[in-house]
C-alpha cells in the first residue's frame, strides 16, 4: 500500500508551503521595488546588460545637457555681439550722412565745424558700443579701457571653442578685433579738422574701396559672421534637445516599469501570499494532529 507518510519529524507539506511562500515573497518584493522606483531595471542586479546600456545612455544625456548649457551661455554672448554690431552699423549710416554733408562745397565754415563735431561725437559712441559688447567677461569684437584718443585705443578680443555635444564636438566662435575699424574712422575724424580734408578727399573716403566704405563693408562682414554663428548655435541646441528626447524615450522603453501591469501583478501576488500563508499554517498543524492519535 502506497501513500503519503505521516510524520512529526518530516513535514513535507510545510516544506512545500515555505518554498512557495518564499517564491511569492521574492516576486512580491520585485514588484514592490518596481512600483516604488518606477523602474523595471533599477540596478545591475535586475538586468546587468540592460542596466549597462541605460547607464551609457544616461551618460550621453548628461553630456548633451552640459553642452546645451554652454551653448546657451554662448547664445548670450552672440546676442550681445550682434546687438553691438547692429548699433555700430546703424551709427555708421549716420556717420556716412555726416560725411556726405561735409563733402559739399556749399556749406559754410560754421556748418563744417558743427558737422566735424558731430562726427567726433559719433566716433565716441562707436567706441562705447565696442566697449559694451561683452558678456560674462567675454568679448568677441573687443573691449577697451583706454582713452578716446586713437593713438591709445586698443580693442582686445578672444576666439572661443564651445562644446557642442557629448562626443567632444566643438563650435569655433571667431573673434574680430574692431581696432582696425575704429582707428580708420579715427583718422578720418582727425583729418576732418585739417585743410587737407576737402570735398574730393571726403568723397573718396565714401567711394568703393575708400577708407570709410571699406570699414562699412568690414562691419557688414562681421554681422554676417556672427549672424551665421548664432544660427549654428541655435540649430545645435535644438538638435541636442531633440536627441535627448529620443534618448529619453529609448531609455524609458528599456528600464521603465509598466505601472499598470505591475499594479495588477501586485494585487495577485498579495492574494497568493495570503493563501500560501494559510496553507503553511494548516501544514504546520499536521504534527500536532498526529500527536492526538498517539
Amino acid at each position: 500500500m502506497s501513500g503519503v507518510v505521516s510524520s512529526i519529524i518530516t513535514n513535507s507539506a510545510a516544506m512545500v508551503g515555505v518554498e512557495t511562500l518564499n517564491s511569492i515573497n521574492t516576486s512580491l518584493n520585485n514588484v514592490q521595488n518596481q512600483i516604488s522606483t518606477g523602474y523595471s531595471v533599477s540596478s545591475a542586479v535586475d538586468n546587468g546588460a540592460a542596466f549597462a546600456v541605460a547607464q551609457s545612455v544616461r551618460t550621453n544625456m548628461a553630456g548633451l545637457t552640459a553642452a546645451n548649457q554652454q551653448l546657451g551661455d554662448t547664445q548670450g554672448l552672440l546676442a550681445t555681439t550682434n546687438t553691438a554690431l547692429t548699433n555700430i552699423s546703424n551709427l555708421m549710416q549716420s556717420m556716412d550722412a555726416t560725411l556726405v554733408n561735409l563733402s559739399s562745397s556749399t556749406i559754410s565754415t560754421s556748418q563744417k565745424s558743427q558737422y566735424v563735431a558731430q562726427f567726433s561725437s559719433q566716433l565716441q559712441n562707436l567706441q562705447y558700443y565696442i566697449k559694451g559688447a561683452s558678456y560674462n567677461g567675454k568679448a568677441l569684437i573687443g573691449a577697451s579701457s583706454g582713452t578716446l584718443a586713437s593713438s591709445s585705443s586698443s580693442f582686445t578680443s578672444t576666439a572661443l571653442q564651445v562644446s557642442s555635444d557629448a562626443s567632444g564636438g566643438q563650435i569655433k566662435i571667431a573673434a574680430q578685433s574692431m581696432t582696425t575699424v575704429y582707428l580708420a574712422l579715427s583718422k578720418i575724424g582727425t583729418s576732418l579738422g585739417t585743410a587737407s580734408a576737402g570735398s574730393t578727399t571726403i568723397t573718396n573716403w565714401m567711394t568703393a574701396g575708400g577708407t570709410f566704405s571699406t570699414q562699412v563693408s568690414n562691419v557688414g562682414s562681421y554681422l554676417n559672421t556672427y549672424g551665421n554663428l548664432t544660427n549654428q548655435v541655435d540649430a545645435q541646441i535644438t538638435y541636442n534637445q531633440n536627441k535627448m528626447d529620443a534618448l529619453s524615450n529609448g531609455l524609458g522603453a528599456l528600464v521603465d516599469a509598466n505601472m499598470a501591469a505591475e499594479s495588477a501583478k501586485l494585487q495577485s501576488l498579495q492574494i497568493q501570499q495570503q493563501l500560501a500563508t494559510s496553507a503553511l499554517s494548516i501544514a504546520n498543524q499536521q504534527p500536532s494532529i498526529l500527536t492526538k492519535l498517539i
